[in-house]
């Protein structure tokens, strides 16, 4: 009898493990037949939405960006991204590597060296795509963080919409969702 109660505890466990990484995958989905050569060209980054401290701390001082998406010679992806920091006009480069599918990337941060997990999950190339990024950066410190990315400055209510829904449908509350807004500098198409 014993033996019976710990093999169905066992079960439920395994099927609660099964459930958990079930949900993992999903925060993982990707545009169905992303065209990463679709995806190419210029982006501005509207809106963000992130767990970190560092994003709670930084948030109301942050303004949109530029990212230029450009093929990397490894299948992946550099942005390098054009933003206003202390007054200044500053660029970085981030290497995203191709991951197990067409959309998903992996990168490490350099602010840390925490590995990363990047999903385009959707978009239409052409006016918008919602981004999801996940890591570690140590136990315990799990990190989240949606992005809208939209081809021109001007980002209208229905998308801000479709970015609240995406970002609070991964756990995100109204008060981590900002939608940045344009520097005087940095951004001129």
């Amino acid at each position: 009898m014993a033996a019976l109660r710990i093999l169905w505890m066992g079960l439920l466990f395994l099927g609660a493990l099964g459930f958990l990484h079930t949900s993992a995958q999903d925060q993982d989905s990707v545009q169905p037949n992303f065209q990463q050569d679709k995806f190419l060209g210029r982006w501005f980054v509207a809106g963000l939405a992130s767990n970190s401290s560092w994003y709670r701390e930084k948030k109301k001082t942050l303004f949109m960006c530029r990212a230029e998406v450009i093929p990397s010679e490894g299948g992946g992806l550099n942005v390098t991204s054009t933003l206003l920091r202390k007054n200044q006009c500053k660029t970085e480069t981030l290497l995203l590597e191709p991951a197990q599918k067409p959309g998903l990337y992996t990168y490490n941060s350099p602010h840390g060296g925490s590995a990363h997990i990047v999903s385009v999950v959707e978009t239409n190339y052409d006016q918008y795509a919602l981004l999801y990024s996940k890591g570690t950066k140590g136990l315990g410190q799990d990190f989240h963080m949606a992005t809208l990315y939209s081809r021109t400055q001007n980002v209208g209510a229905e998308l801000k919409d479709k970015f609240s829904t995406f970002c609070k449908a991964r756990g995100f509350t109204e008060d981590e969702i900002v939608f940045l807004p344009q520097p005087d500098k940095c951004i001129q198409e």
